[in-house]
């Protein structure tokens, strides 16, 4: 604790609030993403354009990076509100169960995302400057 109290506890509740309402949102994230990605498979199997099929590719990116952030968020709302700035509490808060299961999820979904960048997004030919 310390000879002063702990510093940062107002912050510490406002980023948690903050983390609250992203984790919230966990469920209908990962609902945009089962669609995004439904409508991309059904895209390519449709064979449709490359423009098409890039901007599909990119609505995917954004569903999957927003799922990552509040699942991210639910590890530090799960952590709690002393893990802001205590990294010895965070590191044993880390180590529960219950948290280890929203970690894991959470770097599910950032692997999924790399992955994608990486192979999912179709790339759009550049066009010369004067066409």
């Amino acid at each position: 604790m310390g000879l002063f109290g702990r510093r940062g506890d107002e912050d510490d509740r406002r980023r948690l609030a903050e983390d609250r309402e992203h984790a919230d949102r966990l469920p209908e994230l990962m609902e945009a993403v089962a669609e995004a990605e439904a409508a991309l498979v059904a895209a390519h199997g449709e064979g449709l354009g490359v423009e098409e099929l890039n901007r599909l590719g990119k609505a995917l990116d954004t569903a999957l990076t927003d799922a990552v952030r509040a699942a991210y968020a639910q590890e530090r709302v799960l952590v709690g509100e002393r893990g802001y700035s205590d990294r010895i509490y965070r590191r044993k808060r880390l180590a529960r169960p219950e948290v280890r299961v929203a970690t894991e999820r959470a770097e599910r979904l950032l692997t999924a995302r790399e992955r994608h960048r990486l192979q999912g997004v179709e790339r759009v030919p550049r066009r010369p400057a004067g066409v």
